[in-house]
């Protein structure tokens, strides 16, 4: 053989043992191969990826702004990347995503394509304040499990697609601030519209160039939204009757518009909004009288052509009132004095109208009042109360004339003040380079941008600014970002009415974020996680990018391999890498292994390993932490016990008292399915569900940690055991607030949760009597089955409880909720145990009941209490149809928990209580029989509770 020969055997031997190499390195990768591929082709023209996006193996590299489930990617969250490039058909081929997030990439253009509609599995769709154009694809309807669409502040164009009223699962829907035109889509036949998304509960289409009239189908009776905002667009025609069905609504914008005709009287049903905004239109007739509307804290009609009139008297019965805006519309006559006595009003505006007489103003005003603008009126005279701290605008006026010039409030040039948050006394206050000085002293890099708020009621409150702040704070820490402190500066109201906050967020420990700290940071504004207080209204942000990275250049060199005439050489390196290989691969299978029996194993207690993004709120605990805090778990600390174990009270350093539910053996689950659920419930977030503070999973123990919740159950108010005597007031609004906790996990969680186990002793009272649903996780997902909408599954409920259905299919599903909640209602009327002393509470219910006859003729079975007091029972006879709707025989002729809500906000209507008004201890007293000595919310001694199982629950 010759020279030549033994070199081609030489080469060839390299070229075998390299595929082998390859091989053998590439057989443990995390990604399925498809994903890999899929994302590589997408982004492989894309700019400023992050650098540790480098091999072939997303998942098991734990590259930036990837998560996986199962070896497939299902997030992706690139916010505030700098990214530059386009979004290609390749995405289609990450069939297993839930979540795309690319917002604040303003250098991501071009258009969607039309094969982003086959992520059949996609919930989030997020790209907000990118720099897309083109036409929305109508493919989009095609996302049939979407629950979050924003496309907002980009460059679309055309109409707003049809086939988004196809999104029967949508939750959120923004398409404000882009260029979108024609009219809003409604349903016609086979062809949807947006009519059909009652359960969507925010329509954001301000800020566009939409135009012809509003349909009267837009809006029915089914739907369920809360915020209404066309803002800043091209509509013409009548504000549509059809918009007081939706009783739901708390926030409308129609301003800026070019609408005409009367005001529908029906508006004045919107009995739950809090701000409404009709300005700048060309609106007429007379201003309809909204004093139903007790929940309104901004009015503004400003600038419309309504008929020349005094001023309404009603507007000074709107006690929840803070702004009053209405500019320039022929308003008349004297000032009602009595509009300044509403005790929360901030902010006055009438210029531009024809208000005279003398304007008046005693002591008796709302301390919070910040600002009254008449400019422009016929005011000849004041009378102003002496020593005033609010602000008084009389410019323009015939009293400014003359001697009149002499006052404070005739001068245009009064300081209003402005509102920020200072930093504390420093003894330096500067910063080298592009650095910025924080509230805590230290020059660093912020992350910045704008909150910009679409509906805000104050506009000028120092101590809402103040409330504001420490709000962003509170959530920030609540969800473990890096964060030391949160600077922000109000900038004022726009052209557009909308208030922008200017907000610069410092990092913690060091002076610039890394990429995952703004993937987290910038999602919780993307993803609307961070509620600000309601005083603010809806919200969108809008971020600057953020360019001081600790990481480095994400270039990699790749040194090729000189082929000559030292082939042994080069097997002998090829030999070293696959031996390197080899170890590597030993090591990956052991790390597998050992997660397989340890799933929690790249989790540490501070949360910053791998897999902690899934989580929303809940923290790991070591072993350690919680013997501390329960004195290694003493007996003094035990509060109860159940099938799953022992339940200790406990304290952790910063004083938060917590609630550890330490399981025992044989009642534990798998390791891997303890994990899923915690990792699942940790996203369920609703002020009527227990929170779920963290868990444990370390040195064998599985343990939970939840909020104390310190008044106990239903089940021992009722009976007297918690020495808590509930009248028929607060009855109602714990029901409706257990009723709202059954409808998040039902309609709103995702994925749905059955919950199962609904009993009295399951609904908890926390110190203001609000109700807080528990023990949901003996719950399966909607989707556990085969079949779709129910489970089955061996018996978790109550007997007393317990569905009939069950008994002959063997399957619990919502509706199965639905009657033990039904079961619920009638021991709130009772007082009574579903079983007890051998009598079913709905047989007697039922056996009682004559509807001919005062309240049905239920004094027999009816608590006690309750009838001291018969003539406040208003709404019981509802009360009483409804639970009976509940437990019917069959569920197909069972409400839905939606249904059951609605109707209990309408009996606590009925009964002279506002349905949204925060629970407080006002109408309940302490007897004192029981000292404090009752069971525990978290102990459960129920003599029919089957389930061994651990509960596990997450509240907002």
């Amino acid at each position: 053989m010759g020279v030549l020969g033994y070199q081609m055997m030489g080469l060839r031997v390299v070229l075998i043992l390299a595929f082998v190499c390859i091989r053998i390195l590439d057989i443990e990768a995390q990604t399925n191969t498809q994903d890999t591929a899929a994302l590589q082709a997408l982004t492989k023209d894309w700019e400023n990826l992050p650098p540790n996006w480098s091999g072939g193996d997303p998942c098991g590299s734990q590259w930036d702004g990837i998560s996986c489930t199962n070896s497939r990617i299902t997030e992706i969250t690139l916010a505030n990347m700098d990214l530059k490039g386009q979004l290609t058909g390749d995405i289609a081929f990450l069939s297993a995503l839930r979540i795309l997030d690319l917002s604040y990439n303003k250098r991501l253009t071009g258009p969607l394509p039309p094969s982003i509609g086959q992520l059949k599995a996609l919930t989030n769709l997020i790209l907000l304040g990118c720099g897309f154009n083109g036409r929305i694809p109508d493919s989009v309807g095609s996302l049939e499990q979407l629950v979050y669409l924003s496309l907002n502040e980009n460059k679309f164009t055309g109409e707003i697609p049809a086939s988004i009223g196809n999104l029967k699962h949508l939750y959120w829907l923004d398409l404000a601030d882009n260029q979108l035109t024609g009219g809003v889509p409604v349903s016609n036949g086979s062809t949807p519209g947006l009519d059909l998304l009652v359960k969507t509960k925010h329509f954001h289409f301000g800020m566009n160039r939409l135009s012809g009239t509003i349909p009267a189908k837009l809006f029915n009776s089914s739907m369920t939204l809360i915020h209404v905002l066309f803002d800043n667009n091209d509509l013409t025609g009548n504000l549509p009757s059809s918009l007081g069905l939706v009783s739901t609504l708390e926030a409308v914008r129609f301003d800026r518009n070019s609408l005409s005709g009367d005001l529908p009287a029906t508006i004045g049903n919107l009995t739950n909004v809090n701000e409404l905004v009709l300005s700048h239109n060309a609106l007429t007739g007379p201003i309809p009288d909204l004093s139903r509307m007790q929940t309104l804290s901004l009015l503004d009609l400003s600038n419309n052509s309504f008929d020349a009139a005094e001023v309404p008297q009603w507007i000074s019965s709107l006690q929840s009132l803070t702004t009053l805006m209405i500019d320039g519309a022929k308003l008349e006559g004297p000032l009602p004095e009595e509009i300044f006595n509403i005790p929360q009003l901030q902010t006055v505006s009438m210029r531009n109208n024809q208000i005279n007489g003398t304007f008046k103003i005693g002591g008796n005003y709302s301390r919070e009042l910040q600002l009254i603008d008449l400019q422009n009126n016929s005011i000849e005279a004041a009378t102003v109360a002496p020593q005033h701290n609010f602000t008084l605008t009389l410019v323009d006026n015939p009293f400014c004339s003359g001697d009149g010039e002499q006052f404070v409030y005739c001068k245009s040039d009064q300081d209003t003040g402005s509102r920020y948050t200072s930093p504390a006394s420093c003894i330096v206050r500067s910063c080298p380079s592009e650095k910025t000085f924080s509230p805590a002293c230290k020059c660093a890099y912020p992350f910045t941008g704008t909150l910009r708020f679409r509906a805000p009621s104050s506009f000028g409150n120092t101590d809402y600014f103040n409330a504001l702040h420490k709000n962003l704070l509170d959530t920030l820490g609540k969800y473990r970002l890096p964060v030391e402190s949160v600077a922000l500066q109000d900038e004022g109201v726009d052209v557009f009415g909308y208030l922008n906050v200017k907000m610069q967020v410092f990092p913690l420990g060091q002076d610039y974020f890394n990429r995952t700290g703004i993937i987290s940071l910038a999602f919780v504004f993307s993803n609307q996680t961070y509620k600000p207080l309601d005083t603010y209204g809806p919200y969108v942000f809008a971020a600057d990018i953020y360019t001081h990275f600790d990481g480095k250049s994400g270039n990699n060199s790749h040194t090729g391999i000189i082929v000559g005439a030292a082939v042994g050489a080069s097997v002998l390196l090829l030999l070293l890498i696959c031996a390197g290989g080899y170890a590597l691969n030993q090591k990956k299978r052991a790390k597998k292994a050992k997660q397989e029996s340890d799933p929690f194993v790249s989790w540490d207690a501070h949360g910053a390993g791998g897999d902690v993004p899934q989580l929303k709120g809940a923290r790991f605990f070591t072993f350690e932490e919680l013997q501390k805090c329960t004195h290694n778990f003493s007996e003094a600390n035990n509060i109860g016990s159940g099938g799953y174990g022992k339940v200790y009270k406990g304290i952790l350093p910063d004083g938060q008292m917590i609630a550890i539910k330490r399981s025992q053996q044989g009642s534990m689950q798998g390791s891997r399915e303890f994990k899923n659920e915690v990792e699942l419930l940790s996203r369920v977030h609703h002020k009527n569900l227990v929170k779920l503070i963290g868990f444990c999973f370390d040195k064998g123990e599985q343990t939970l940690v939840y909020e104390f919740i310190p008044n106990g159950t239903l089940m021992e108010s009722l009976s007297g055991k918690s020495g808590i005597q509930m009248d028929w007031i607060r009855r109602l609004m714990v029901t409706l607030g257990s009723a709202r906790g059954l409808q998040y996990l039902h309609e709103l969680a995702d994925p749905p949760i059955i919950h199962r186990d609904i009993k009295s002793n399951n609904i908890l009272l926390d110190e203001r009597l609000t109700a807080k649903v528990a023990d949901f996780g003996l719950s399966k997902l909607f989707g556990d089955t085969d079949q779709k909408g129910y489970v089955t599954t061996q018996v978790k409920g109550t007997m007393g409880y317990l569905d009939p259905e069950y008994f002959m299919t063997n399957q619990l599903t919502e509706k199965s909720d639905i009657f033990s909640f039904g079961v619920v209602m009638l021991e709130m009327v009772t007082a009574r145990q579903p079983i007890q002393d051998g009598k079913y509470i709905v047989r007697e219910v039922k056996e009682a009941m004559d509807r001919s006859k005062d309240l049905y003729n239920l004094h027999r079975v009816m608590d006690p209490l309750l009838l001291t007091h018969t003539t406040t029972l208003v709404g019981l006879e509802k009360f009483v149809d409804l639970a009976l709707k509940c437990v019917q025989d069959e569920g197909t002729n069972r409400p839905t928990m939606g249904e059951v809500v609605k109707e209990i906000e309408n009996i606590v209507k009925l009964a002279g209580m506002n349905p949204n008004a925060e629970s407080a201890p006002s109408s309940q007293t302490y007897d004192g029989v029981s000292g404090g000595n009752f069971g525990h919310p978290y102990s459960d001694n129920s003599l029919f509770h089957y389930s061994g199982s651990i509960p596990l629950t997450r509240a907002e």
